[in-house]
């Protein structure tokens, strides 16, 4: 019986850990897929627009 106590803790994971894969792969894309796109796509615009004008700012500074 010993051998069953050691098998249950490792296939209890890879079912949990399947699970989640499975879980993962299943809310990639779908109808809100677009709309997180957008938010990405916002907050990389916005990022860059910061860094950009931080740069001004710094050559401004250095005149």
């Amino acid at each position: 019986m010993e051998y069953v106590s050691a098998l249950v803790p490792p296939v209890v994971m890879a079912v949990f850990f399947t699970a989640l894969i499975v879980t993962i792969v299943k809310s990639q894309g779908g109808a809100n897929k677009a709309k997180e796109d957008a938010v990405v796509d916002a907050a990389l615009v916005r990022a860059e627009n910061t860094r950009q004008a931080s740069g001004e700012r710094d050559r401004n500074a250095d005149a």
